[in-house]
C-alpha cells in the first residue's frame, strides 16, 4: 500500500517508518517538522516527505542561520486534498503529543489534535483512503482506579486537555466510518524505549536518563499510580499489523496497545530502572502527591483481532536497552532536560522566534 504517516519526524514515527517499509509498503510522510533534530545517535533516514515548502526559520537543535538539515515540512492544519491524493491508507500519529503540552496551550491541543485529524480523516476518506489508523491513548481512561483490568468499552474519563482531545477525535472518525474508510483507534499504552529521536519526557526514558545522569531515580508523584507500558517498536508492529488486518476485524473498532506483563506502578518501574542502572537508588520525594491518571488495562482485544501478535519488550529491557543507548551516544544532562523534552524544545523555538504562537514556523 502506499501509506501517509504523519508525524513520521517524531518519536515513534522515526522508529515505525522503516518497519512499514520492511513490509513492503510505499511511505510518504508528513511532519511539521518541529521535532526533526531531537536526534540522539546516528541521523535516521527518513522517508519522503510531502511537504514541498523550503525549510522556514531554523528548527530547535540548531542555531538561526545555520543549514537545516529537514527539507519539506507540512503542518497538519496546512494539508490540502493534493497532499493525501492517491494514498491507500494513513497512519495518524501527529499530534502535541503529551499533557504538560496540551495544558500549557490547550486551544492549539484542540485545534491540532482534534479539528486538523479530523480534517486530514475528512480529505483522506474524500480521496479514496480506505483505512485510517489513529493512535489515541490509554490515557482517556484517566482515573479509571479499581482492581479491575480496563477494556476496550469502559467509561472514559480524560483528565487532561491531551486526553480530551483524543476521544473527540474517536467520536468523529466513528461517524466518518461508512463501507469503503475503515477508521481504527489505537489506544497506545505509556510508550517507551530508544528511538533515533529520542523523547525524555515519558516515564521509563525519564526515570532511565535521570539513574544514569544523577544515581537516583527520582519519582516525584508517591509511586502508587499503575501505568500500562509498551515499547516504541512494539507500537510500530501493531500498526503494521492492524494496517493489513482484514478489514472485518478492525473496522471502526478501539484496541488497547501493549501487554497485560507491562501493568506496572510508577514505584515498580523506578525499581527496575534501578536494577537496569547499576549503583543508581530509587528516590520517591512524593512531593506532587497522588497521580489521578492510574489504571491497569487488558489487552486482548488486539491479541483476539490480529492473531500472532503480541508485545515482545518488557519494562527492564528497555530499561537495558535504554541505558546502553545513553551511555553509547553520550547523553548529556543538557541534552536530557532540553533537547529531549517536547516542552523545552517549543520553548526554545518560541524564545529564539523560530516559531509564531501558533507554532507555526516564521517565515
Amino acid at each position: 500500500m502506499r501509506v501517509l504517516l504523519t508525524g513520521h519526524q517524531g518519536y515513534l514515527g522515526t522508529v515505525m517508518a522503516p518497519v512499514l517499509t520492511a513490509a513492503g509498503h510505499e511511505v510518504v510522510g508528513l511532519d511539521a517538522g518541529l521535532f526533526a533534530d531531537c536526534v540522539l545517535g546516528p541521523p535516521p533516514a527518513d522517508p519522503p516527505g510531502i511537504g514541498v515548502s523550503p525549510a522556514l526559520g531554523a528548527p530547535p537543535g540548531r542555531r538561526l542561520g545555520e543549514e537545516p538539515r529537514t527539507r519539506g515540512r507540512l503542518d497538519l492544519r496546512d494539508v490540502t486534498a493534493e497532499h493525501v491524493a492517491g494514498v491507500d491508507a494513513v497512519i495518524h500519529l501527529a499530534a502535541l503529543s503529551n499533557d504538560p503540552l496540551g495544558s500549557l496551550a490547550p486551544e492549539l491541543t484542540y485545534d491540532i489534535n482534534h479539528h486538523a485529524s479530523v480534517r486530514l480523516a475528512r480529505l483522506a476518506r474524500d480521496a479514496g483512503a480506505r483505512r485510517f489508523l489513529y493512535a489515541s491513548t490509554c490515557s482517556v481512561y484517566g482515573a479509571a482506579g479499581g482492581d479491575n483490568l480496563v477494556t476496550e468499552d469502559a467509561p472514559l474519563r480524560p483528565v487532561t486537555p491531551y486526553a480530551e482531545s483524543k476521544v473527540r477525535v474517536e467520536d468523529d472518525l466513528h461517524a466518518l466510518a461508512d463501507g469503503d474508510f475503515s477508521p481504527v483507534f489505537m489506544r497506545n499504552a505509556t510508550a517507551f524505549g530508544y528511538s533515533p529521536r529520542l523523547r525524555a519526557d515519558i516515564v521509563l526514558n525519564n526515570l532511565v536518563g535521570h539513574a544514569l545522569l544523577s544515581g537516583e531515580v527520582l519519582v516525584l508523584s508517591d509511586g502508587t499510580p499503575w501505568r500500562p507500558l509498551v515499547h516504541a517498536a512494539d507500537i510500530a508492529r501493531a500498526f503494521a499489523a492492524a494496517l493489513t488486518a482484514p478489514r472485518e476485524a478492525v473496522h471502526d473498532r478501539a484496541f488497547n496497545i501493549g501487554s497485560e506483563f507491562n501493568n506496572v506502578t510508577v514505584a515498580e518501574i523506578a525499581e527496575q530502572v534501578a536494577e537496569a542502572v547499576s549503583g543508581s537508588r530509587v528516590v520517591i520525594t512524593g512531593e506532587t502527591g497522588a497521580d489521578p491518571r492510574s489504571y491497569r488495562v487488558d489487552f486482548s482485544r488486539f491479541r483476539a483481532a490480529v492473531p500472532g501478535f503480541d508485545c515482545e519488550w518488557t519494562v527492564k529491557q528497555g530499561a537495558l536497552e535504554l541505558a546502553d543507548a545513553y551511555r553509547k551516544y553520550g547523553l548529556t544532562r543538557e541534552d536530557f532536560e532540553r533537547r529531549f523534552t517536547r516542552l523545552a524544545v517549543l520553548r526554545a523555538a518560541s524564545d529564539a522566534g523560530a516559531v509564531d504562537g501558533t507554532l507555526r514556523w516564521r517565515r
